[in-house]
């Protein structure tokens, strides 16, 4: 079954309803405040699922854009944002949207599930597209030293609402050599109502990441990373945390007579680092 069919998106937010998205969306908001030296209005959210994130940003006056690879999802975000406009069913690497955002943001490790370095590659030169210069890219990612300290093991877990009761058991198989965990899902839905069960099996593919890997990827896409967090944190990522946050910034293009330059901006410093990135003769 596809990671993200139609029965997913179904209960994706019962599965996610004890997720506390008001105090992530202040958490991602204080990022922005700290590490933007733009009056950043727009955003961009890679994943966005159906919306929850989104209607906090656009609630304090953001211009508000997403993609999700299911068409069920965005669907649903339309109806909760009560707007078609600027949402888009994509996967995370192909969109094409004629904008560039001041902000993206990608969250529920969308980047852990991109794992080949291919997808990487695609995925960080189609956000320098989309970002203006100077635009922060903020995301959540599986964090590896901590993944091999405290190895996934099977997990139960049951919820239920007025019409149906879930028990989702998740049973994970690494390939330590390819940084990569099979999350083996089984789950079973019950209607209350009928009593029918439903038997969902689904497998979702996990990269795991190492700082020094995001760095080169970023760097790669002429993208920099200038902070890395325990996600909700602002303490150093380290082995306790299988979540972590990566703050990336674009460089800014200045073209001169015969070189091209990439610079990054630092808070509201305009002169703190020159990088030579590419040589062109014009």
């Amino acid at each position: 079954m596809s990671v993200f069919g139609e029965t997913y998106s179904k209960y994706y937010n019962l599965l996610y309803k004890d997720k506390n998205y008001k105090e992530e969306f202040d958490y991602v908001n204080e990022i922005i405040n700290k590490y933007s030296n733009r009056d950043s209005k727009t955003i961009l959210d890679i994943g966005c699922g159906t919306g929850r994130h989104l209607k906090f940003f656009k609630d304090i006056g953001y211009d508000i854009s997403g993609v999700d690879l299911s068409e069920n999802m965005i669907k649903e975000a339309k109806s909760y944002l009560s707007q078609d406009a600027g949402l888009f069913c994509s996967s995370a690497s192909e969109f094409k949207i004629n904008k560039k955002f001041d902000v993206i943001v990608s969250f529920f490790h969308v980047m852990s599930y991109q794992v080949s370095n291919a997808e990487l590659r695609n995925i960080f030169k189609n956000v320098k597209e989309h970002l203006a210069d100077g635009g922060l890219f903020i995301f959540d990612f599986w964090y590896g030293p901590a993944v091999l300290t405290d190895l996934p093991v099977v997990k139960i877990k049951r919820l239920e609402d007025d019409e149906i009761k879930i028990i989702r058991m998740t049973e994970p198989v690494m390939h330590p050599n390819n940084n990569i965990v099979d999350v083996n899902f089984e789950v079973l839905i019950t209607d209350k109502k009928t009593g029918k069960v439903e038997v969902i099996n689904e497998t979702h593919k996990m990269r795991y990441f190492f700082l020094p890997e995001i760095e080169m990827f970023t760097e790669f896409a002429g993208l920099q990373v200038i902070d890395s967090y325990k996600w909700m944190t602002y303490e150093n990522i380290s082995f306790d945390s299988w979540y972590g946050l990566a703050v990336v910034k674009k460089w800014i293009e200045i073209i001169f007579s015969d070189l091209k330059l990439s610079v990054w901006l630092n808070e509201q410093v305009l002169h703190t680092q020159i990088r030579i990135k590419t040589f062109d003769i014009l």
